[in-house]
């Protein structure tokens, strides 16, 4: 049996990891399970609530780390990350995505001599500016098994020399938590917004590119004035969006924006019920990109790049940047051409990601360092 720990540390890793523990526990005779949640997201609607929509059961560790800048944050984490793995000594430890907690975790682990696999491997999108560019880049130079979402992830390990013994193409596991809760996801939130007859657009901002940025946000602003004239833009606004749309002074020109309606943070349930019924989604998120493309609903991405490019070449997805006459422009195709929701599913992305990455660890021998 296989001892290992299973890293979560914000939101978008909690679609990541939750399938991976469900196997796991389905397979109890072959894996031994810790879950640690290191706290980077540690609010009730950033963390609670998507353990309880997506059925993770509460977590075995609590680091409890808070917010902070990414250095100190990263710093606490390993910090506080370090003891348990000392004590719990792992076979493994799995880091999901590219935040911060996925950087701290493995670096920990690799110091001490345990063995890491990332899932989420090789996403790159060529911005060094983005700090989840930074976390993907060095947790994959380090990790020990690298468990990719696509064909172009593995390219770009090979591209930047690691070894292809250390790559494993298994598909994309966020597309196991969307398969695994689409029949759950029914909630009244559509009812409860009066958007039943499913004419509405949804929107999530959260980078610092868009939301850090005042006059990359004015002009989001602008766009979204212009495509709330045709119908109604949904906005679950998470705590940082709107504590810089009241710094720059924007609150009222937000609240009298017909249309746009700014709502509090949802669930993993609630939002996907919103996001299967829209006619158009505009995101700054990259696993959005990956659930629209499943979904066939077009996705408006407000960013320069992604690291996500199959969900161009076989989704519905455009890449825009933050230009208002690009926004409006690929909005409104969007909705004026219903037909380009027609798409293709990548491959492997098909709700079987857990089980493939397990079926790779499972044969593998017990390797915990003596330096533990």
């Amino acid at each position: 049996m296989l001892k290992i720990i299973n890293v979560a540390g914000a939101r978008p890793n909690f679609m990541k990891i939750a399938p991976i523990v469900a196997a796991m526990r389905r397979r109890a005779s072959e894996f031994q399970t810790i879950l640690v949640h290191t706290g980077q997201h540690y609010d009730a609607n950033m963390s609670d609530a998507f353990f309880s929509d997506l059925e993770l059961p509460s977590p075995d560790i609590y680091l409890g780390v808070g917010s902070a800048s990414h250095a100190a944050q990263t710093a606490a984490i390993m910090n506080a990350f370090e003891p348990v793995v000392v004590r719990e000594k792992p076979d493994w430890a799995i880091v999901v995505g590219d935040v911060n907690s996925t950087l701290a975790c493995a670096l920990v682990c690799v110091k001490l001599g345990v063995k890491v696999a990332h899932v989420e491997a090789g996403l790159r999108s060529r911005d060094r500016s983005m700090p989840e560019e930074i976390n993907r880049l060095l947790t994959d130079q380090i990790a020990d098994l690298l468990f990719t979402p696509s064909r172009d992830a593995g390219a770009n390990l090979m591209a930047e020399g690691i070894p292809a013994e250390r790559i494993r193409f298994v598909g994309n596991i966020m597309i196991d938590s969307l398969f695994a809760n689409l029949d759950r996801a029914k909630s009244t939130v559509r009812a409860t917004l009066g958007v039943d007859n499913r004419h509405y657009a949804l929107l999530t901002l959260h980078r610092p590119s868009s939301v850090d940025d005042r006059a990359a946000f004015t002009r989001i602003l602008e766009a979204l004035e212009q495509i709330a004239e045709r119908l109604p833009i949904i906005f679950p606004v998470q705590p940082r969006a709107r504590k810089m749309v009241a710094e720059y002074g924007l609150s009222e020109r937000v609240e009298k924006t017909d249309g746009l309606r700014l709502i509090e943070p949802l669930g993993y349930l609630d939002f996907l019920t919103l996001m299967r019924g829209a006619r158009v989604v505009l995101t700054d998120s990259g696993g959005i990109q990956e659930e629209t493309t499943v979904l066939g609903i077009p996705c408006v991405t407000l960013r320069e790049n992604t690291e996500r490019p199959i969900t161009i070449e076989m989704g519905t997805n455009s890449i825009v940047g933050t230009e208002s006459a690009r926004i409006v422009s690929a909005a409104l195709t969007a909705l004026d051409n219903p037909s380009r929701g027609k798409h293709n599913i990548p491959p492997l992305w098909d709700g079987h990601t857990a089980d493939r990455i397990l079926d790779e660890l499972a044969p593998l021998e017990r390797s915990v360092s003596t330096r533990l």
